[in-house]
């Protein structure tokens, strides 16, 4: 096969990964993507935002450099000590509400560089 071309179905293994042209359900590809932790650049940023949400506030927490699970375990840690709703959207934890000084304390005593980012 030429550089241009690949398998996409093999008639023995069924649907082949374009990543590593194994067959689908023994790819090791997806559970490499998955064990990697997040590109960042080492600092943890707090904002606030309240674009696209009708005017109420929310505060984001990026660049924790945590895998998923444990970045799960983190955002209902925040969630609690902030005594508000919130969420995991894309390795970003949005808690509903302004929070950002309690998570600069709290998220600077895990040993991050935690800064306040936005206005």
């Amino acid at each position: 096969m030429s550089k241009n071309q690949r398998r996409v179905y093999s008639t023995d293994q069924g649907r082949i990964c374009p990543n590593c042209n194994q067959a689908v359900n023994a790819c090791r590809c997806s559970l490499l993507k998955k064990s990697l932790l997040p590109e960042t650049d080492g600092v943890v940023r707090v904002s606030r935002e309240t674009k696209g949400r009708k005017g109420k506030g929310v505060t984001l927490v990026a660049g924790v450099p945590l895998s998923e699970p444990e970045l799960k375990a983190l955002a209902k840690r925040l969630r609690t000590l902030c005594g508000t709703g919130g969420t995991l959207k894309g390795g970003v934890i949005e808690l509903q509400g302004d929070h950002c000084a309690v998570l600069l304390n709290e998220l600077s005593k895990n040993g991050w560089v935690v800064k306040r980012s936005g206005g």
